[in-house]
């Protein structure tokens, strides 16, 4: 069977900024079909909102691009979504409070348990934001576990990346704050573009089953 390639973004915070984290992945067989929309994109209708801009990002968009992202996105047939949510005031976890690498890692897992791709050889990009590599290869670690419990012979690759250089990311990141502005604004627009695409799960439900 062959590859897929799967990108991972990741709207709200950590912190107090937020009630919600989400945490999403898009999955794809043919990545091109990415490339080909941002370049559309720069070269066509939006080129002179983009003109300067280095990376596409939802919360830096117009509501005519946001909509026009995730329209096109949702027409897209092989691609799928998956969003965990966090609702933090439901962690009661010292263990996770007090660390956020812990606890990123801990909703990463909780993403990759819930991933039903019919593939046994993965590509992930992860956005990059663990700069220390011992921080990266816990990540990398944890989450190809949790992978392998679902099919347990995969092939997986997992690389830390810059999202202005890999279109499935920067769709990573529209589709993720879609699902985080339901959440957190209770705004549905957005989402119910692409809701059709998108899975969702919740981190405190898995841990209170």
């Amino acid at each position: 069977m062959s590859e897929r390639y799967v990108y991972i973004d990741e709207s709200g915070d950590l912190g107090k900024k937020s009630k919600y984290f989400v945490i999403t992945a898009i999955w794809i067989q043919k990545p091109e079909l990415l490339d080909r929309l941002i370049k559309n994109l720069r070269r066509h209708k939006f080129r002179k909102h983009l003109k300067k801009a280095q990376e596409l990002r939802a919360s830096k968009s117009s509501s005519e691009l946001k909509e026009y992202v995730l329209r096109k996105l949702s027409q897209i047939d092989e691609l799928r979504c998956h969003s965990v949510i966090l609702d933090k005031s439901k962690i009661t976890s010292d263990y996770l409070k007090n660390n956020k690498h812990r606890l990123y890692n801990f909703v990463c897992g909780a993403l990759a348990s819930s991933l039903s791709i019919d593939s046994k050889n993965l590509v992930i990009r992860v956005d990059k934001s663990k700069g220390k590599q011992a921080l990266q290869e816990d990540f990398n670690q944890y989450v190809s576990k949790k992978l392998k419990e679902v099919v347990w012979n995969r092939k997986i690759e997992v690389h830390h990346s810059w999202s202005h250089s890999w279109s499935g990311l920067q769709m990573a990141d529209y589709v993720s704050w879609a699902v985080f502005r339901k959440l957190e604004s209770q705004e549905d627009a957005y989402f119910k573009i692409i809701e059709e695409k998108v899975n969702i799960s919740h981190v405190w439900k898995a841990e209170n089953s």
